[in-house]
């Protein structure tokens, strides 16, 4: 904890033990009404936020290098969004775009369209959240194919509702006691280099031999309307693909007259470095694309955008009571202007600065760091017993964590044994190095048991 004299508002500053009186009140009247379904890996409660400090409701500060799973792109309440918002809400907070118009849907969708991967020209649709993106596009894909029938990666995560959850493949207790799913959906192996230890080419060539296989087995390659894939994996532990790996399965797809979507729910919105990531890998260019979290800095509002010769749906065929309100759009419309003013290229360049400058030796320093990845402000830790078996150890991860929250930096899990760094775009480079200061002091106690 820095001394009075030494503050900076900038870097955390902890004034209670964790968590402080006014918190464990909090929690414990969350406990008692709120839905045990909800997961909570430490003791926050949060009551405001600035930049990428968020403060608790006894007054202490922690750098966030979660940005609300990868929302609040451009910071904590912004004042370029904040008044975004506000002007919005003075004038008209909702009509329904299902039914009337609104021009900023018109203005924000063509911003959209303009910048997503390819040439040809595009049509937007808006909801409110990543797994209504995912149904949205589910249906699209249904719609325009004729077919009825999905492939998704093992570790994905697309959401919680009945289709986005078919979809998904990252943990059992998303879907135990829920079925019958949405049926239809096959999952195949998402190309993880270190995991398999193969090397690119090997697990390419694995993967794409894997789908062609069940095409000639169980899964008829005319029935299947679409290949759902994060083009670098949230959940699933910040897996980045092998080079070439998109662009061949994209070439499969096509070969067969399936759609592409890529899911840039948590990988989008310039938190690569790019505004999409899609944009990473030459030769891959999704037909559909789903895009929430980071899309309105932590308003609610997501988008399909898709090949307008693909989004050639009837009126009717599909529509959101909120998808697209007012308030949401000009927060987006806000977010885009911060994001393409220079947020986009910090996140390229601090998280170049994370990840050749700080943690590239981490596994050669650290026997329990099996591998550091990631693109731009999207790094994942994987946490291992052994770096020769590779196997998982969660409980090193868990325990990083909670030691961070101890000393005022906000780091989440991604996958079995992953520590994800998704903070938000603005962070400095002050900031950066007291973050990766502070996860090795974690990891040094960590190991220590």
């Amino acid at each position: 904890m820095l001394t009075t004299e030494a503050i900076r508002l900038d870097l955390p500053h902890l004034v209670t033990a964790l968590p402080g009186p006014k918190a464990q009140a909090a929690i414990a009247r969350d406990h008692a009404v709120l839905s045990p379904s909800l997961t909570r890996a430490y003791p926050l409660v949060a009551a405001r936020g600035q930049g990428a400090i968020i403060e608790d409701v006894d007054g202490n500060r922690f750098l966030d290098f979660n940005a609300g799973i990868a929302v609040t792109a451009t910071g904590h309440c912004h004042p370029k969004v904040v008044k975004a918002i506000q002007e919005q809400a003075a004038s008209l907070i909702h009509m329904a775009g299902t039914d009337f118009y609104y021009e900023s849907m018109a203005e924000l969708a063509g911003r959209l369209a303009a910048g997503a991967p390819g040439d040809s020209p595009k049509r937007v649709f808006f909801g409110n959240s990543g797994a209504e993106a995912v149904e949205g596009a589910l249906k699209l894909a249904r719609y325009h194919t004729g077919r009825d029938k999905f492939i998704a990666f093992l570790g994905a995560f697309h959401g919680r509702t009945v289709g986005a959850l078919s979809l998904t493949g990252s943990k059992s207790v998303q879907k135990r006691k829920f079925s019958p799913l949405m049926p239809g959906v096959t999952h195949v192996p998402y190309p993880d280099v270190y995991r398999s230890g193969k090397s690119p080419e090997e697990c390419v060539s694995g993967c794409l031999a894997y789908i062609e296989r069940l095409f000639e087995t169980i899964l008829p390659a005319e029935e299947v309307a679409a290949i759902f894939v994060e083009p670098v994996q949230g959940e699933g532990g910040y897996l980045v693909p092998p080079p070439g790996f998109l662009a061949a399965l994209q070439n499969l797809a096509r070969k067969h007259g399936i759609l592409m979507v890529a899911d840039e729910v948590q990988c989008g919105m310039g938190r690569t470095g790019r505004m999409w990531a899609s944009e990473h890998f030459e030769g891959f260019v999704p037909d559909i694309i789903t895009s929430a979290k980071g899309l309105a800095s932590g308003m609610p509002l997501s988008a399909i955008i898709a090949r307008a010769d693909v989004m050639q749906w009837k009126p009717g065929a599909h529509g959101s009571t909120y998808g697209g309100n007012p308030v949401a759009i000009a927060s987006s419309l806000a977010t885009l202007d911060l994001l393409e003013s220079g947020l986009i290229a910090n996140a390229e360049k601090i998280g170049r600065h994370i990840l050749e400058q700080r943690l590239a030796d981490w596994p050669r320093r650290f026997s329990c760091v099996g591998d550091v990845r990631g693109l731009g402000l999207m790094i994942g830790i994987e946490f291992v017993r052994d770096p020769h078996t590779r196997e998982r150890a969660p409980e090193i991860r868990d325990a990083v964590e909670r030691l961070a929250f101890e000393r005022g930096l906000l780091v989440l899990g991604a996958g079995q044994n992953t520590i994800r760094l998704c903070p938000p775009l603005i962070i400095t480079r002050d900031q950066a190095d007291f973050a990766v200061d502070t996860l090795e002091e974690c990891l040094k106690l960590a190991q220590r048991g």
